[in-house]
Formats: C-alpha cells, structure tokens, sequence
C-alpha cells in the first residue's frame, strides 16, 4: 500500500492568512486519498464534534480552534456560579438559564448599536470530594459592553428603582488579554479536566476553522531528520518558521509509530 505525509493547515480566523494556524503533519495512504478523491487542497470546514462536549480530546481541540478564531484583545471571559438558594436541580435547566442571560446581553447589545453578540458557553458540573455537586458556567463572548453591566444582568429577578435585584449568584466578567500563545491557556482553562461532565454550546455567527491539506511537500526520510533535531533547539524552531513563513512557532509536539513514523503538531501564530 503507497503512503505518503500528509499535511494540514487548520486556519483559525478570518482571511486567508489568520494570526492562529496549527498543522498536522501524518502519514496517509492512497486508499485514504481515493476515498475522499477532489477534495485535496480545497478549502473546507473543519468537522465540528458530533455531540459537544468536552469530555474528549478532539472536541477540547476544537473548541480551542474556535475561541481562537473569534476571540482576543478586549473580548471577554465570563464566569457564573449560583447560590446554594438559586442552585439549578439540573445542567438542562441551568443551561435555559444561561440562555436566558445571554439573550439580555444581546438584546443589551442591539441597544447600544453594537454588533450581534457572539459566545461560545461552557456548562459545567462540578463535584466536590464531599459529594456535593456545583453546576457553574463559563462564557466567552465579544466585547463591546462594560464589565460591571455584563455581571449586573446575572439576576434572577431584576431590580427597581425601590429594590435591588436577586442576583443568581456570582458573576466575575474578565477583559482577555492574550499573550504569545493568544487566548489558548484562557480556553484551557475553561475546559480544563475535572471530576465533573462539561457540555458546550456557541452562537451560529461564530467563524469557523477551515484547512486544506498538502501531500508533497514533505517525505518520510525528511521527516525523519527533522526528528532528530532536538525540540528545544533553536535551529528545530527557525526550521519550521521557514516552512511557514510570518508566522512564530508557539508549540510544536510529536509522535512516533512503528507503522507509521513520525507525525508532526504545530502551533503557530502570525508575526507582528
């Protein structure tokens, strides 16, 4: 059976050259390529998971791709909790209530004459050692509105002049402030490993990544040398920095398999 090394741009933003790029660099083989004959170096969407939720690897993968596509400088991240008193006896319901909350941004929004809200929501459960279970959620969303009136509109019954409104719990809006490797640890966070079942939603206006692939630019015994470079090394970096050139490499992991050989992961974001 012929094989050869596939590459894989996956695109994370708008435009044709987006600041957030990762690359996927494998083996494939003809039966593969005949299988999905025409579609080599089209654009295409990446495929979303089929059930969201972020329990698996793939889904916590993607769900970085899209924060990183539609979210930076001056975005936010909102967290919520509730009060024992106002604890939903369900994630369904508790996500309603979310739902909820994030038509009042919109329609907070709308008001202002700013853009269309756009958010990824992550609904989370989590358990405590003593048995006791907390569902919470994280949103990331555009920016636009200030802090204090994203927290303000967590209530459960909303206020008057004569009286201060039930708020559900607490709510904590953080301006994101992306470093060298953008939102990613902020996105990790979100979705980092717990005890508890995370699940996941996002508005439709969302971009979403795209990749193409390339199955001659690289050959099994390059990569080979290449695996023998050392990963820490200055020379490993400004090597994949001149395959892809304007943009940093941010991280870059690899796998060996005895059938296979090496496959290659990359991280990279545009050069400023």
């Amino acid at each position: 059976m012929k094989t050869f090394q596939r590459e894989k741009k996956i695109y994370c933003g708008a435009g044709n050259t987006p600041d957030y790029m990762e690359v996927d660099i494998y083996q494939y083989t003809d039966s593969q390529k005949a299988a999905v004959k025409g579609k080599r170096a089209k654009k295409e969407k990446v495929s979303a998971p089929k059930q969201k939720n972020l329990n698996d690897k793939n889904a916590k993968r993607y769900f970085v791709q899209l924060a990183e596509a539609n979210f930076g400088q001056g975005d936010l991240a909102v967290h919520l909790s509730y009060a024992d008193e106002h604890l939903p006896a369900t994630p369904e319901q508790a996500h309603a209530i979310a739902v909820t909350y994030l038509r009042r941004v919109a329609y907070r929004r709308a008001k202002e004459g700013l853009p269309p809200l756009k958010y990824l929501l992550v609904t989370q459960v989590g358990r405590k050692k003593q048995g006791t279970h907390r569902i919470h959620h994280h949103i990331l969303m555009n920016g636009g509105l200030d802090r204090d009136t994203v927290e303000g509109m967590w209530w459960k019954i909303k206020g008057t002049k004569k009286r201060k409104p039930v708020m559900y719990g607490w709510a904590n809006a953080d301006r994101l402030r992306p470093n060298d490797n953008g939102i990613s640890q902020m996105a990790g966070y979100i979705i980092k490993d717990s005890m508890g079942k995370k699940h996941w939603t996002q508005s439709q206006n969302l971009i979403k990544p795209w990749s193409r692939t390339n199955d001659y630019k690289y050959s099994r015994r390059q990569l080979l040398k290449i695996a023998e470079m050392s990963p820490d090394s200055e020379k490993y970096r400004l090597f994949w920095e001149a395959q892809y050139k304007g943009y940093n490499l941010i991280q870059c992991w690899r796998v060996y398999n005895e059938n296979t050989g090496w496959a290659f992961y990359l991280k990279l974001r545009r050069r400023n």
